[in-house]
């Protein structure tokens, strides 16, 4: 219960209680917990206290939002396993199961609209090259789970975005292009936050913590075929991480 003569701030205190009717089961995933007013008046406590606890819990991942419906508790996060992590996840060329990603735009732009893509696929400053810029969701159970941007040059792929519309899957793109097949990858990871474009697809307000993972994927010749920008909802996912010496 509510001690108002702790030291503990009451609002924290009220946090534990819902973590603890979480992980106790009394709260499962998925189902909504008591209003504002409903908390207010079983722990005698006042409404800005408890919206200061839901919007903590909400932020850390352990509840979320419907608008006009109330609040919920969240499902348990997903485990992604660094150790057998191989940077091809969410790569459009390394996909077997299209129908798990759900594309939300497809457009051409060149290394000039992004220039970091000179860099990556070592394109000459004087040359101008046309790319597929591919955004999609991936889900798990209906549930979205990340937001991705690729990039692949045209003139490796030419028919890429034709391919992808009729929802061809990775040996069909990739039929007759062995030296094209994705072989290794180069990652970098980093904590961002969510874009006011990127909310909508990922059903998060803006601002809200993402862990952002950046592949280059190259062919076994050392040539870039793909460049992934994935940002994965970090009230969803833990990263585990395992060093055997």
């Amino acid at each position: 219960m509510i001690n108002k003569y702790s030291n503990i701030p009451l609002y924290s205190q009220l946090k534990n209680l819902i973590i603890e009717k979480i992980e106790n089961g009394e709260y499962p995933p998925e189902t909504k917990i008591p209003s504002e007013q409903e908390l207010c008046e079983m722990f005698g406590i006042s409404r800005p206290t408890v919206r200061q606890a839901i919007s903590e819990l909400t932020n850390s991942g352990y509840l979320y939002k419907e608008k006009g419906k109330g609040t919920f508790v969240s499902k348990p996060k997903s485990v992604i396993d660094v150790k057998v992590y191989t940077g091809f996840s969410d790569s459009i060329l390394d996909n077997d199961n299209p129908g798990e990603r759900n594309i939300v735009s497809i457009n051409i732009i060149t290394n000039k609209d992004y220039k970091k893509l000179s860099d990556i696929f070592s394109i000459s400053y004087m040359q101008t090259i046309d790319f597929a810029q591919i955004a999609y969701i991936t889900n798990i159970e209906n549930e979205v789970f990340s937001y991705n941007i690729s990039y692949i040059p045209l003139t490796l792929f030419p028919n890429i975005i034709e391919d992808l519309k009729n929802k061809k899957q990775s040996f069909d793109i990739l039929r007759g292009k062995y030296p094209l097949v994705p072989a290794k990858t180069k990652s970098s990871l980093e904590v961002v936050y969510t874009e006011p474009d990127e909310a909508q697809y990922l059903r998060v307000q803006a601002g809200q913590p993402l862990i952002k993972i950046s592949n280059i994927i190259y062919s076994k010749s050392g040539q870039a075929v793909e460049y992934v920008v994935s940002k994965y909802r970090a009230d969803k996912c833990v990263l585990t991480f395992e060093n055997v010496k």
